[in-house]
């Protein structure tokens, strides 16, 4: 990604290393004035993208209280994350299709947040379901739903409907096959190895069902250019700003 921009790029993790405040200090040492923050979780909830949010502004105002942080909200709709998802979807429906003998319906998942997140007026459940909208319009596909997995080990009731629950549903039609397309993750970790790889396809196996998953975008080029038009589209938002602010600040006079 730095190689197409042609800017330097870092990385901060809230729970492991490169930790966020480690990033901050290193972009603080290169001397940087200006920094666009990227999410790779693309839908914005405030339980994910908004505490990376917070710890990111928490450790700029810390270490670089001068530093402007343009944070990207969410970038759920993004073109070649679209594209890229489909490229992703096409060749495991393939692989499925062939062994299904016919169409295989897809569930397109997400993790799940508590419902009081969404009640309180949180855009992630809209922007999940709009993401997977998109792949499966560019894909042309006829049976598709949507699911969210993972959900945290809490008494309060977290969104749905679960994987299981469709897993459940679609067996219970005579399905055999069900690919599972995540669209809120874009990388390999624990809620796609694990979650979807054992746990769901062991679900699925038990009830007759074959599981199938899509890749992970991974370094997928496309998932590259996606973040570098994200990245851009920011720089010129906030320069556009400060334009503006410029021209205001000389009319005032």
């Amino acid at each position: 990604m730095a190689t197409v921009l042609c800017h330097t790029v870092y990385v901060g993790m809230r729970n492991w290393k490169s930790f966020i405040r480690d990033s901050v200090h290193r972009l603080s040492e290169d001397g940087l004035q200006r920094v666009v923050a990227v999410c790779l979780a693309p839908q914005n909830s405030r339980t994910s993208v908004g505490l990376y949010r917070k710890h990111l502004e928490e450790a700029a105002g810390a270490v670089v209280p001068r530093v402007r942080v343009e944070f990207v909200e969410s970038w759920h709709d993004n073109a070649d994350l679209i594209k890229a998802f489909k490229q992703r979807a096409i060749a495991a429906l393939t692989s499925a299709q062939a062994a299904a003998g016919g169409p295989v319906p897809v569930i397109f998942t997400a993790h799940s947040v508590p419902e009081k997140t969404i009640a309180a007026g949180d855009p992630y459940e809209a922007q999940v379901k709009e993401t997977a909208a998109l792949v499966a319009g560019a894909l042309s596909l006829a049976d598709w739903t949507v699911a969210f997995q993972s959900q945290g080990m809490t008494a309060e009731p977290w969104i749905g409907p679960t994987v299981e629950s469709t897993i459940d549903k679609l067996a219970a039609q005579g399905h055999k096959h069900a690919l599972i397309a995540p669209v809120g993750f874009v990388c390999d970790h624990v809620e796609i190895l694990y979650d979807i790889d054992v746990v769901f396809r062991e679900y699925g196996r038990a009830r007759g069902m074959t599981v199938w998953r899509s890749e992970s975008l991974n370094g997928h080029p496309l998932l590259i250019r996606a973040l570098a038009s994200v990245v851009r589209a920011a720089i010129r938002k906030s320069e556009v700003r400060n334009q503006k602010s410029e021209v205001r600040s000389q009319e005032s006079e």
